[in-house]
C-alpha cells in the first residue's frame, strides 16, 4: 500500500467556504432522504348506511383531519348510501334490535317503528344542533379527508358515479382500501 499522496494543483483545492457549502448540501440531502413522513394515517371502512352508524366515521375522519391525520373512508355495501347524495338525505335508524332505542323490539318491529325512531333521532340531532350527515362531507372533504367509493358495490348495487357528493374518489378497489390501511397508524371497522 502506497502512503504517497499524487500532486494535486492548488487551483483544484477547494476553498473552506466551499467545503462548508458542499457539506451543507450533503447534510441537507441526507437529512431529506432520512427523514419520515411524520405525517399520521388513519384508514376507516365504513360498511352501515343507517342514520346512527352514518355519524361515527364521519366525526371521527373530520375530528382526525382537524388534528392533522390523513384520513381515507373507505365505503362499501349500504356504508356507500353515505355518500350518495339523495340517499344520504334519507338514512333511516332501526329500531328492532337496538338497545338503546326506549322502544321494546316488540313495539319496534310494528310497521311505521323505523320511521318513527328516525324521526325521533333527527329531532334530537336538530335540537342539539349537531352537523347533519351533508355538513360533516363537505366539512370532512374541506378538511382533505378522502372518501372512497367501492366500484364493486357501485357496481352490484347499480349506482351512478355522478349521484354521489362532489370530491368523492370512485373506481377504488378493496386491494387498494388494504394497502391503504396497511399504511394507516390507526384503521377502524364501522
Amino acid at each position: 500500500m502506497s502512503t504517497d499522496i499524487p500532486d494535486t494543483p492548488s487551483n483544484d483545492v477547494p476553498s473552506r467556504e466551499e467545503l462548508a457549502a458542499r457539506i451543507d448540501e450533503l447534510e441537507d440531502a441526507l437529512a431529506e432522504a432520512t427523514s419520515e413522513d411524520d405525517t399520521k394515517k388513519m384508514s376507516i371502512i365504513a360498511t352501515k348506511g343507517t342514520l346512527d352508524m352514518a355519524y361515527p366515521p364521519l366525526i371521527l375522519a373530520s375530528t382526525a383531519a382537524a388534528f392533522g391525520y390523513e384520513v381515507t373512508v373507505f365505503h362499501t355495501f349500504w356504508g356507500l348510501d353515505i355518500l350518495h347524495e339523495e340517499r344520504s338525505k334519507n338514512l333511516k335508524l332501526s329500531s328492532i334490535g337496538n338497545p338503546n332505542l326506549p322502544v321494546p323490539n316488540a313495539v319496534a318491529a310494528l310497521p311505521g317503528m323505523d320511521h318513527v325512531t328516525t324521526k325521533m333521532m333527527e329531532k334530537k340531532i336538530a335540537d342539539n344542533d349537531t352537523a347533519t350527515i351533508e355538513e360533516l362531507i363537505e366539512t370532512s372533504l374541506d378538511m382533505g379527508v378522502e372518501f372512497q367509493a367501492c366500484q364493486m358495490t357501485i357496481d352490484l348495487m347499480d349506482y351512478d358515479e355522478d349521484d354521489f357528493y362532489d370530491g368523492v374518489t370512485t373506481g377504488v378497489g378493496a386491494a387498494t382500501a388494504i394497502q391503504d390501511m396497511a399504511e394507516a397508524d390507526i384503521q377502524l371497522l364501522i
